[in-house]
């Protein structure tokens, strides 16, 4: 559930929403999945950059974290990806070369050949369970056909992982002149702490954010109306 502070009710879809807010009233937003809050989130806050809400039902240490692994798996990994805002991967793609990812963030980079700004791809792979040295390797051989790989995992990782990711290399981005860890490990704690992945940006620096300002009485249509 999304709710902003101090806030009373006003809608449930992410569209009614963003209305809600543009229209400077108190809303409270529910939902039953963490890929659609994920969802409600990043609209929120794409359409009005600083906008303050609190999330009440997500995991908020550890222990919630595990209890809900156990409880959902894809729950789980939705909610994981909505930490560091990647998009999840459709289940049916996930075949051949692919099967091992979750999820995805695109960024913006130059293109080397071209010299012109291009997408990149970062792909996600999350784990509740146990995990091995096989696994960053299996993420290493897709990776190799993307920009980055990014590993979350609730539990601890070892040293042999660890190894084997950085055995991997950097990837340079030549848009923001920097070299970024190829395979990148983090914990689900590290997370609930407030780390994340370091990589280029989402956005080109060259481009200017959207934002939706909130005008007194102005009226913006809903989906479906």
């Amino acid at each position: 559930m999304v709710l902003p502070k101090a806030a009373a009710p006003a809608g449930f879809h992410h569209s009614a929403l963003v209305a809600a807010q543009k229209l400077n009233r108190r809303w409270i937003g529910i939902d039953i999945t963490h890929l659609a809050i994920a969802v409600m989130k990043s609209r929120l806050e794409e359409s009005f950059p600083g906008i303050q809400f609190e999330v009440i039902g997500e995991p908020e240490d550890v222990a919630g974290a595990k209890a809900l692994a156990r409880q959902d798996r894809y729950q789980f990994q939705w909610w994981a990806l909505s930490r560091i805002k990647a998009k999840p991967f459709p289940e049916e793609r996930r075949k051949g070369a692919d099967k091992g990812i979750d999820g995805v963030i695109d960024f913006v980079d130059r293109d080397e050949a071209t010299g012109k700004e291009a997408m990149k791809r970062a792909v996600v792979s999350v784990k509740s369970g146990r995990v091995h040295v096989k696994d960053i390797r299996e993420l290493k051989d897709i990776a190799s056909r993307h920009a980055m790989g990014v590993f979350i995992t609730l539990k601890p990782f070892t040293k042999e992982m660890r190894t084997e990711a950085v055995s991997a290399g950097s990837y340079h981005s030549p848009l923001w002149d920097r070299d970024y860890l190829k395979i990148q490990i983090l914990t689900i704690e590290e997370l609930l702490q407030g780390k994340q992945i370091d990589m280029p940006s989402a956005t080109s620096p060259y481009a200017k954010a959207p934002k939706l300002s909130k005008e007194e009485g102005e009226q913006i249509a809903l989906e479906g109306s």
